[in-house]
C-alpha cells in the first residue's frame, strides 16, 4: 500500500479454490485500507461511504492498516471470474488504489 494510491502488486493470478493470505503492508504516511469485492461490489461501499464517512466497517474480506503497520487477509476464492481490491478511504478509489484478482 503506497501514498502514490497504488498496490503493489497491481494483479495477482490465482487458481479456483485456492486459498490466499494477503500480507498488507502500509508503507505510506496515510491510513490505507484492502477491501475485496466485484467492482460493482467496490462502487456501492464507495457510494454508501461517501453518505456516511464515518460509518465503521469490519468483516472478514477487509483490512484497515495504519502507516507504517501491517495487516492480513485471508480469502478461498471458490468461483472462477475477475475480483478486485481496493481502498475505500475517501478519493483513494477515486484516485486508482485499485488490484485484480484473476481466478482461473
Amino acid at each position: 500500500m503506497l501514498d502514490t494510491m497504488r498496490f503493489v502488486p497491481e494483479m495477482i493470478e490465482v487458481k479456483r479454490g485456492e486459498t490466499v493470505r494477503f500480507l498488507l503492508s502500509n508503507d505510506g504516511a496515510v491510513l490505507h485500507e484492502f477491501v475485496l469485492g466485484t467492482k460493482a461490489i467496490l462502487d456501492e461501499h464507495v457510494r454508501m461511504m461517501a453518505q456516511h464517512p464515518d460509518m465503521p466497517h469490519e468483516a472478514d474480506y477487509m483490512a484497515h492498516v495504519d502507516p507504517g503497520k501491517t495487516g492480513e487477509v485471508v480469502w478461498t476464492f471458490n468461483r472462477a471470474g475477475r475480483f478486485n481490491y481496493a481502498c475505500l478511504v475517501a478519493g483513494h478509489y477515486q484516485a486508482g488504489m485499485v488490484g485484480a484478482v484473476l481466478v482461473k
